[in-house]
């Protein structure tokens, strides 16, 4: 057999673990998680390289806090500006409000600018760790054929007619994840709905290198006349949005000479503007009627589309790379039954519905081009504004549904009482450990399971048979004090490591609650709490309604596991 036939068969006979279709943020993202638990995984993408212009332009607190679990937060954080502030003005530029989330409970700030084709790249450079991790360029998945132990796919090009001379081949996967977009091919497999709305109105994006107006934030112009959006995106980038009206063709709205006319009120010479590109686009509600169907699921757009005006497009698809990855690597390495899975639908659906939603009500408040409707609109909002509670909730951007799951990889409701943080994500504050101060505790925690007890030795809390158990998960024991305990070593084990409350984050967080005791999964949400004593039992209902079987094939990540060693 020559050597380009042995190459062809062994493609043709290839066998990995994950197919993800997209080499998107969320696909990338997804693949790191992946890799970072020993998951073979191939990644399919049909363009020949990443997209190299801005589309998303905001990340939030969660999505940096993904980005740290997987390694490549470092990477990242320079393509960011924090602590990005947007602020709602009227047609005569007066603010209407402003929101400016301050806390960084979860370790990072709520609102960041960001340059996403740079990190999209570092996400893509992160898979050069894993030897196990590939990502075919110019390969388009052209079929997708479900068998009872694995999926068949078809990789290469679907024009038989063409004279391309793309390689065609197959590969069988355990799992395969579209990642593929609003148009997914994914999805179309599936045979799953796309259910929603798409917005008549139009909106022209212009993007321009050389910042002209250099100043860092967010203005979101509800001017009836058109309504407008300036984003400062990072390292000198601005974006600009318009609406386009009715009687506008999209040819006329592309010229240079109407991008001129709409940057004029804002900038003093548009003649003179660097432009990266200008398109003109439509906003989108939809989501799909199941992000499962077998041994294929959907992920980011794939899965959901959702208008601009919160920034939650590419948050969204993070959330899923987030809450799916932890449990496909679970399945795979024989740490969960397939079982498991079905808990990725049921948790992200009702999350990414809120999102939509939320999305869509703020582009309706800000767009109205009826004057008389836009003005009752300014006085309904500065009158809240002037209500203190009122103006707490928008500055602090506590409007923002956040993840709390009812149902899914979480514990019974027998073991919830009132105001039980279970299905909710764990803070994040900075601690300090014997040998290091000022860490972030999910630095400590580590990539995978946790069990966190306040004040108390885990190993007792649990007892001996149900630690065994998480030990053999791979699962990190926390033990948090206060400050002033962090040197006793009356507790020391090799298995605990020890967290001293460094700002008293942690005290105040157990001070609102009865429990003492969490298991936190990887995506750092709390599957189970309790006081010490119900420890054992909670343990037990965890490992069943999360299909847990300790044992399985372990496979150590290469993450920020912060190890200490007994005083």
């Amino acid at each position: 057999m020559s050597s380009e036939a042995a190459g062809k068969s062994e493609r043709t006979a290839r066998a990995v673990d994950v197919v993800v279709v997209g080499a998107g943020p969320v696909g990338l993202t997804l693949a790191n998680i992946l890799g970072l638990r020993g998951v073979r995984t191939l990644v399919l993408e049909q363009r020949p390289t990443l997209i190299d212009y801005p589309r998303g332009v905001g990340l939030d607190d969660e999505s940096l806090r993904t980005f740290q679990s997987i390694g490549l937060i470092e990477q990242v954080l320079p393509h960011t500006t924090p602590h990005q502030i947007m602020r709602f003005v009227d047609a005569k530029r007066r603010l209407l409000a402003e929101i400016a989330p301050a806390d960084t409970s979860f370790g990072w700030p709520k609102r960041n600018g960001f340059v996403q084709p740079l990190v999209d790249a570092e996400l893509l450079a992160g898979l050069d760790r894993f030897p196990h991790v590939e990502v075919a360029w110019g390969s388009p998945m052209v079929s997708c054929e479900e068998q009872p132990d694995g999926v068949v796919v078809g990789v290469g090009d679907d024009n038989p007619d063409d004279e391309s001379e793309a390689e065609s081949y197959t590969v069988t996967a355990r799992y395969v994840v579209g990642c593929d977009g609003g148009r997914s091919a994914t999805r179309r497999r599936m045979g799953v709905a796309f259910d929603g709305t798409t917005s008549p109105t139009r909106w022209l994006v212009v993007d321009l290198a050389t910042d002209p107006l250099g100043h860092p934030n967010i203005e979101v112009g509800a001017d009836p006349a058109r309504p407008n959006v300036s984003v400062s995106i990072a390292h000198g980038i601005r974006r600009f949005e318009f609406m386009i009206h009715a009687d506008e063709s999209d040819e006329r709205a592309e010229a240079p000479g109407f991008v001129a006319e709409m940057l004029a009120p804002f900038v003093p010479y548009p003649d003179r503007v660097e432009v990266i590109r200008h398109r003109v686009y439509t906003h989108h509600s939809r989501i799909a009627a199941s992000f499962r169907r077998g041994r294929l699921l959907l992920a980011g757009d794939a899965a959901h589309l959702m208008p601009v005006w919160q920034g939650q497009g590419y948050n969204s698809g993070i959330r899923d790379a987030a809450n799916l990855g932890w449990k496909l690597a679970a399945v795979v390495a024989d740490h969960a039954a397939d079982a498991l899975l079905d808990s990725y639908d049921t948790e992200r659906r009702v999350h990414a519905r809120a999102m939509i939603d939320l999305s869509t009500m703020v582009g309706r408040v800000i767009s109205p081009t009826n004057r008389a409707v836009a003005g009752m609109r300014d006085v309904l909002v500065r009158g809240a504004a002037a209500v203190p509670a009122l103006k707490r909730y928008v500055l602090g951007m506590r409007f923002k549904p956040m993840p709390r799951y009812e149902r899914g990889a979480v514990a019974p409701s027998r073991f919830r009482g009132p105001g039980s943080a279970v299905g909710t994500l764990f803070i994040q504050p900075r601690v300090d450990i014997r040998e290091q101060s000022g860490v972030l505790l999910d630095d400590v925690l580590g990539p995978w399971f946790a069990v966190l007890c306040w004040n108390n030795d885990p190993r007792g809390v649990l007892g001996d048979a149900a630690f065994a158990q998480w030990k053999a998960l791979g699962a990190t024991f926390i033990e948090a004090r206060p400050q002033t305990q962090l040197h006793w070593d009356g507790h020391d084990h090799p298995d605990v490591i020890v967290v001293g409350d460094r700002g008293g984050d942690l005290k105040r967080f157990f001070d609102r609650q009865l429990d003492s005791v969490l298991f936190l999964r990887p995506d750092r949400c709390i599957a189970g709490a309790c006081i010490a004593q119900r420890a054992p039992e909670l343990s037990a209902a965890l490992l069943d309604a999360l299909t847990l079987r300790p044992g399985g094939e372990h496979v150590a990540g290469t993450g920020l596991r912060i190890a200490q060693s007994p005083a």
